[in-house]
């Protein structure tokens, strides 16, 4: 298939897939897998139905999954990036900001974007060159301008390894921009964040990490919505980036220069 644009029903059919197990059950078991990390029974009851639905539907075209990892192809060729739960935390505390995160990717940028939102009754659906829509309606990132005009969320502290020189860099920024912006916000998903930002309910979502699980989704979202998505070095985001940072392109400046502040 040439056309990505084909795939898009098969993406939306995947996460409605996952809304309906996610909906229809409460976890039972929460399992740590990390340091302060964890999987539920009902993350992986999702990862395991939708993997099984794109094998069936798209034989071809590899899977990388927050849980189970990486099946099928890889390199240039198209594969699918799945976060069965994005929010897992909030998700096993009843906290209703949970997302469902499905992208196809292209070599390190996605193509096609899908992300359901099941505790708030919402999905948000993109393909390169064709927009960002929450349902049936086209959205836009937000043309704010001033930084004391915006809201901003902020990703997840370190965990692991130099977690303690990273969240330095966290808290210097948290500082720095609270001072300076509207409002800041921790939501604990890097798929609402960066799919509110592609809406316009935020200006800017600067997360320190970049798994592709939970960003390239919402990348594309953003992209396809006027947004800008970058690395920490200022280059454009792509699946191997070190951070992703989406904001309104207005707000490039100062942001970037506020995180190059607190990284010296």
């Amino acid at each position: 298939m040439t056309d990505h644009l084909e795939l898009l029903p098969i993406a939306r059919e995947a996460v409605a897939t996952a809304h309906r197990i996610i909906r229809s059950r409460m976890p039972l078991s929460v399992m740590a897998k990390g340091e302060r990390d964890m999987v539920t029974d009902v993350d992986l009851a999702v990862e395991d139905a939708v993997r099984g639905f794109l094998a069936r539907e798209t034989p071809e075209i590899g899977i990388v999954g927050e849980e189970r990892g990486r099946t099928g192809s890889d390199g240039d060729a198209l594969w699918w990036a799945l976060d069965p739960v994005d929010g897992t935390a909030n998700f096993a505390r009843g906290i209703p900001l949970c997302a469902v995160s499905l992208a196809l990717v292209k070599g390190v940028n996605s193509v096609l974007a899908a992300i359901d939102l099941p505790f708030l009754g919402v999905r948000y659906t993109a393909a390169a060159g064709h927009g960002a829509y929450l349902g049936d309606q086209r959205i836009r990132a937000s043309e704010t301008r001033d930084l004391s005009e915006a809201m901003i969320s902020i990703g997840d502290f370190a965990v692991g390894p130099d977690a303690e020189t990273k969240n330095r860099v966290r808290m210097t920024l948290l500082a720095r921009l609270g001072g300076q912006a509207q409002r800041i916000r921790m939501i604990g998903t890097a798929a609402i964040d960066l799919a509110w930002v592609a809406e316009g309910r935020l200006d800017a979502s600067i997360i320190l990490a970049n798994q592709p699980w939970d960003t390239m989704a919402g990348v594309l979202l953003v992209r396809e919505a006027g947004g800008l998505v970058l690395d920490q070095d200022d280059t454009p985001h792509t699946a191997t980036s070190a951070a992703t940072i989406a904001l309104s392109p207005a707000l490039r400046t100062p942001i970037m220069t506020a995180l190059r502040h607190a990284q010296q």
